[in-house]
């Protein structure tokens, strides 16, 4: 059964639709790639998975969960967690400060626990920042843990970002260009990153990025869309042999792209 399941769905603003009709399903441990040119849907479709829109038309399902007209904080409690293109950090809070605000939906005591400040929520509070810290860990950042993010590379705190997802303990994390402004070396390092969280952590992966040629790398499977629509679905070797796809990103069909052209023509 996939974990993920997006049926139909259309989005609209005012008329014009920026999704039409995508369906799409994301198997439990794969890494799934959304693509596609500038303008094509992709962020627009991680918005409605993540409950920030809700569909016009259709239905999104994670498990047993209608995410279709969830609010972002209950998406966020049945285990999805994302990663934003634009960072959306604290920057004059340091890395671990970040992490532990991002922790807050698992503070499970009373208002007299807290006053208190004994028992069950001097544990509570321990036990998350045992999990910060083997978070900071595994994404490689105790070097910069008590530093500012505001004071940090654009590659670090965009590795900030994803550890600041995976604070949240998701089953599904959607990371959306991760990896966006990046030298080759940070890319190399965020690919690694990724890879671990499938392969390690155990979690489900959609990812937006435009490097086709990490997305072919990675991915168990690729959809993309164009103008709102999905147009390719399946393996990275089918998707990147579609004609659709390739005519969706150079603007010419491949019939004629793989026509030799006249000399001096």
């Amino acid at each position: 059964m996939p974990q993920l399941h997006v049926e139909n769905v259309t989005l609209t603003f005012g008329g014009l639709n920026a999704l039409t009709d995508v369906s799409l399903t994301v198997p439990e441990g794969e890494i799934v790639s959304i693509i596609g040119p500038n303008g094509a849907g992709k962020t627009s479709l991680l918005n409605c998975i993540s409950g920030f829109y809700h569909p016009t038309r259709g239905r999104i399902t994670f498990g047993e969960h209608d995410l279709s007209r969830a609010a972002p904080n209950v998406v966020t409690g049945y285990g999805i967690a994302r990663a934003f293109q634009n960072l959306e950090l604290f920057r004059g809070l340091s890395v671990v400060e970040n992490l532990l605000l991002a922790r807050h939906t698992h503070l499970r005591y009373s208002l007299l626990d807290s006053l208190v400040f004994y028992g069950r929520a001097s544990r509570r509070e321990a036990e998350n920042r045992a999990y910060v810290e083997r978070i900071v860990d595994f994404m490689e950042l105790e070097p910069h843990r008590t530093h500012p993010v505001g004071t940090l590379s654009y590659g670090i705190q965009k590795r900030v970002e994803v550890a600041r997802a995976l604070t949240l303990a998701p089953r599904l994390l959607l990371l959306d260009e991760p990896m966006a402004g990046m030298n080759v070396e940070e890319k190399e390092d965020m690919v690694r990153f990724i890879l671990d969280i499938q392969r390690e952590q155990g979690i489900t992966v959609v990812l937006i990025e435009h490097d086709l040629g990490v997305v072919m790398d990675i991915s168990d499977r690729v959809y993309v869309l164009d103008f709102g629509q999905r147009i390719a679905g399946g393996t990275p070797a089918e998707v990147g042999c579609d004609p659709r796809v390739i005519e969706a990103y150079t603007g010419v069909a491949a019939a004629e792209a793989a026509q030799p052209q006249a000399v001096g023509a």
